[in-house]
Parts: structure tokens; sequence; C-alpha cells
């Protein structure tokens, strides 16, 4: 039983791990002055917030057609039984939308699952990791759409920013915005769930806001899988996955980067922990 694993770019999971695994990443698209990037593939973390840096405005971001991810479906179909699909979530993109036509305009004979994980970065990188995980042990189509509703509700993701600004400009603030009348000094740590982003804690400096990081991360009884993200501030993320280390193997926590179509919203600064598991 072959089952292929398909993802997004916003899934945040690092090049190597999806390559370990056989993870197939179909990019998003970030545009800057009438430029288009294949998030990922022509443009990096690091060379988007060189560019961020440079530009007074905000990039936009689309999805991939239906026809960009038939291709990729009908590429892996052959000796494939099955193809699942795990996208971001539809409140926060059209992405599902499109794999979702995609399947209908593909040319090859594939069973093919799509599932919004209604979540975002290595929260949804975890569910797509879990899931190729399973895969390559034998699992078929049937058993990984199983599992990964069931992991959908067994993940979750605080985030620590700077500024709500670009969560703002990008209409992806969602419930958060009831913060934006107190922000001036303020640290806020938000969440996604239900496809939606939500206010978790605003604290007075950046290190309480990590600590709120750290205590999600140990309000976890079980813990099967966790990552640990950042878009611009390397040694930060280097401590708190040391002291993370306490509570969870170090050697075990994934380390990525916010993908450039996340940063877009999210902005310089921004540290997330993602965890899956039981509380």
């Amino acid at each position: 039983m072959t089952v292929r694993i398909i993802t997004d770019s916003v899934s945040d999971i690092p090049e190597a791990v999806a390559a370990e695994l056989g993870i197939t990443v179909v990019p998003l698209n970030v545009v800057f002055d009438a430029v288009t990037y294949r998030d990922g593939v022509d443009i990096t973390t690091d060379e988007f917030y060189e560019i961020l840096a440079k530009n007074r405005e905000l990039p936009t971001t689309s999805t991939p057609s239906p026809q960009i991810c038939a291709e990729f479906y009908d590429r892996l179909a052959k000796g494939a039984d099955g193809i699942l699909v795990i996208t971001i979530g539809r409140k926060l993109s059209a992405t599902s939308e499109s794999a979702l036509k995609a399947v209908g305009i593909m040319k090859g004979e594939c069973r093919v699952e799509v599932i919004a994980s209604e979540l975002a970065m290595m929260a949804e990188g975890l569910i797509v990791i879990a899931a190729a995980k399973a895969a390559s042990r034998g699992a078929d189509l049937d058993e990984l759409v199983k599992l990964t509703r069931r992991n959908v509700s067994r993940v979750g993701i605080r985030i620590a920013f700077d500024i709500l600004e670009y969560l703002e400009k990008g209409g992806r603030i969602g419930k958060a915005q009831a913060l934006m009348g107190s922000m001036l000094g303020i640290n806020p740590v938000l969440g996604i769930k239900d496809g939606e982003v939500f206010p978790f804690a605003r604290e007075r400096s950046r290190a309480k806001a990590i600590d709120q990081l750290y205590n999600f991360a140990v309000s976890y009884s079980k813990i099967e899988e966790m990552a640990v993200e950042d878009a611009t501030t390397p040694d930060e993320t280097d401590a708190f996955v040391e002291r993370l280390g306490a509570i969870y193997p170090k050697e075990r926590i994934y380390r990525s980067k916010v993908s450039p179509v996340i940063g877009t919203n999210v902005g310089p600064r921004v540290v997330g922990v993602a965890v899956l598991g039981d509380k």
C-alpha cells in the first residue's frame, strides 16, 4: 500500500524533513512589486525579510491554482494507491478550495482525499509529519484520513509577536482584532483554533511572552511531536529549545523557519511553538 502525502508551503515543514518522509510540498506565492515568488522555491525566509525591509508596501500572497495542484496529483498518482492532501485552514486561505477543485480536473486515476487542517505553520506541519510517518509504516488512505482528522484536535500552537500590524494589514487577525486598541508596549501571544487566529495573552515584555509559549508546551501531559519556529531570531529560538529540553528531548524538537507567505502576515521577530499530543 503506497499513499502519497501532499501539503502546502505554509505548513513550514523543514525541507530535509519533507525529503526524508517523502512529503510533497506545493508552494503558495508571495508577490513583491508585481514579481511573483514561489514560497520556499524562489525565495527563502531570509531573502523575504531582506526585501520586506526595503519595501514600504506589504507584499501580497496567492494560492496555487487548481491546475497547479492537479499537476502535482498526476505526478504522484503514478504507482500510488492513494493521495492524502493536508492544507492550511479554510478560513485562513483558499488553498483548500484549490486542492479540492484539482481532484476534479486531474488526469490520473487515483483516489485523493483533501483535509483542511484548520491550522497553519508547524501546527499544520506536525499533522502532516504524523500522517507521513504512518504512511511509511504501511497505513492505507482510510487509516490516514482517520488519523489526520483525529490529530487536528490534538495539535495546538502559540505564537509570540512584537506587533500585530502585519496580521491586521493582511486581514488574518480574526478574533485578535480586540487587541488592536491596546497594543502599545504589549507583546501579544496568539493561537490558532478552528481556522481563526485568537488572542491568548498580552504581556509587557518579550521574556514573559516566551514564558507563555513554554507554559503552553508544559500543559501537555503527553507530547508526541513538538516544533519551534522563528522568522529572524534564531539565537532566541536556540535558547527556547534548550529550555524546552527540560520537558521533551530537544534533539526531537523540529526547528523550522516561518515561510514567506506566513511571514507576510506575521512580520519579523515572531516565535512559535506547536505541540501534537494530549492535555
